[in-house]
């Protein structure tokens, strides 16, 4: 929303972690008409932070709420971490491996999609992050 009221579209949209793993999908259908975010790439750094159980198993209904297809959202009729970063994968344009392990699930989910995935990078060098946000930024 503060996006929007800057009137700003950004080229790239980064997502990190779990905690704001629903943002892809809302970019995607709660949004998807807007113009501001039609050009942007959803990036996101998945990581080897997990919990345990699951959240609300009320989650799906909510988003249906907000318009979300269920066929978008099925995964998370079980919101546990391993599905909520499946849907936010699903939603992605590329990921970021920000761990240096991930769970296997995940990385297989990863693999499956075929997505741009910038591996682990060992040390603090934002060169290898630059070269991979460049082939999403429309000043290429």
């Amino acid at each position: 929303e503060t996006v929007k009221k800057l009137n700003w579209a950004p080229d790239i949209i980064h997502v990190h972690g779990w905690m704001a793993s629903l943002l892809p999908i809302y970019l995607r259908e709660y949004y998807s008409e807007e113009p501001l975010f039609s050009e942007s790439k959803i990036i996101t750094s998945v990581y080897d932070k997990t919990f345990d159980g699951a959240l609300n198993p009320a989650l799906a209904e909510k988003m249906k709420f907000d318009k979300i297809p269920e066929d978008k959202i099925g995964i998370l009729k079980d919101p546990n971490y391993t599905n909520i970063i499946k849907n936010a994968i699903s939603n992605s344009d590329a990921i970021v491996q920000g761990s240096r392990e991930i769970p296997n699930e995940i990385a297989n989910e990863i693999e499956q999609k075929q997505l741009p995935l910038l591996s682990f990078q060992e040390d603090d060098s934002f060169e290898e992050y630059l070269n991979f946000y460049s082939q999403f930024t429309s000043d290429q």
